[in-house]
């Protein structure tokens, strides 16, 4: 198939961030090894839709070395990085991407992807399954089964398996202790911090942050706002959750109550017009408004459009809203994912673990063709396990192992 790019000249850039969180990514490293000498994907087309950068770049290489013939594609237009992808193309790998695509171009290559007719998939966020059970339904029967990376993308799948229109099995990596623990928590709460200090230049220490959403990853945006000196706000849907961020020793208050009081707002709920309307009505003048969710819905760009009285482009990446009253609101990354549209997202150390968990949840998704029903798994706690011990290898630590006592005293009941 023909790559859709910007630029293949762009490689030698890219090529230089391939190998920088290569040498930054031990797992993938390890398994890279193990899947040249198995060939486990021999003769197999891999289509994979994530954020296109080095990381998920690398991820695509090690699929490559188990034999696969792989083709990338965006799964936001705002993260893709076009030196990396002239990089893999350079390398022998298909892709389908450049920055900034507009919506038909995105979709366009998303269809252009799947015209690649793989065998089995790695999504994020879902727009590759929706769009193949929506729009391509005979290629279903096509997929062996795929991996989901997100919580969002996890939710549409559950969705479609609970109304029986899922129609290959997906694994769900997100859900993995190795993956949620770690890269939505750590991850997102140093890659939200670094996309939005490297685009405001504006300092934390002292400030009010609203963070909507106290779910793994808005317990980790949470954290590190704290650790930069702010004060922080949550705003919450579940009890249990609020009480949680309270325990943690945060304010807890709805969004009208916080909107007037908040510097920076971070949104990290997976759901729509988390901050709309009434909330700019009350908001607070020079307000930053940032989306850490995966669709860029949360902050109701409409409402923004509606009320403002103008907007301009006041710096990359930030968007300023004049509202009737005088007030200003600045939105970052046109309230796309503001750690990867203005920022280059998690860091390698965190992905390691993530996209070795994609790499082996993959793998295990082809061994198990017709064992696995249409329906949504979890990744199996033997590779989870593995990825932990792995990654501990990797950093020269050893844990205590029970004693067979141990093992006889928690496996019985009696006293």
């Amino acid at each position: 198939m023909e790559s859709m790019i910007r630029d293949v000249n762009l490689a030698p850039g890219g090529q230089l961030k391939l190998d920088w969180v290569q040498a930054h990514m031990p797992l993938l490293n390890l398994i890279r090894s193990g899947f040249e000498r198995e060939k486990p994907f021999q003769g197999k087309k891999v289509t994979i839709c994530l954020h296109l950068e080095a990381k998920t770049g690398y991820l695509a290489t090690v699929m490559q070395a188990g034999g696969a013939e792989v083709c990338m594609v965006a799964s936001n237009p705002l993260s893709t990085q076009d030196d990396v992808v002239a990089a893999l193309v350079k390398n022998g790998i298909h892709a389908c991407a450049w920055y900034n695509a507009s919506d038909e171009e995105y979709h366009m290559h998303l269809n252009q992807a799947l015209d690649f007719h793989p065998d089995l998939i790695i999504d994020d966020g879902g727009d590759l399954v929706s769009l193949l059970h929506s729009h391509r339904g005979d290629q279903t029967k096509e997929i062996i089964g795929g991996c989901e990376e997100t919580t969002t993308g996890i939710l549409r799948l559950r969705s479609m398996e609970k109304s029986d229109a899922l129609r290959f099995p997906m694994i769900a990596v997100n859900d993995a202790y190795s993956k949620y623990l770690f890269d939505n928590r750590y991850g997102t709460g140093q890659s939200v911090w670094n996309g939005i200090n490297r685009t405001t230049n504006l300092v934390v220490a002292g400030k009010t942050v609203v963070i909507a959403g106290y779910g793994w990853c808005g317990k980790g945006v949470a954290m590190r706002a704290k650790g930069l000196g702010a004060r922080v706000i949550v705003t919450e849907i579940d009890p249990i959750k609020a009480m949680e961020a309270i325990m943690d020793g945060f304010s807890v208050m709805t969004m009208e109550e916080a909107a007037p009081l908040g510097d920076f707002f971070i949104t990290v709920t997976g759901n729509v017009n988390v901050i709309r309307k009434e909330h700019l009505a009350v908001i607070k003048d020079q307000a930053l408004l940032a989306n850490a969710g995966h669709f860029d819905v949360e902050i109701s760009k409409g409402d923004l459009g509606a009320v403002a009285v103008s907007k301009r482009t006041v710096r990359n990446n930030i968007e300023e809203y004049v509202l009737p009253d005088g007030r200003k609101v600045y939105l970052l990354a046109e309230g796309r994912l503001v750690n990867l549209a203005a920022g280059d997202g998690h860091p390698a150390e965190i992905m390691d673990m993530t996209f070795a968990l994609q790499a082996l949840s993959l793998k295990y998704a082809y061994e198990n063709q017709g064992r696995l029903e249409n329906k949504v798994y979890p990744v199996p706690e033997e590779i989870d396990q593995k990825v932990a011990r792995m990654k501990l290898d990797t950093l020269d630590v050893k844990i205590d192992r029970l004693t067979e006592e141990q093992k006889e005293y928690l496996a019985g009941w009696r006293s």
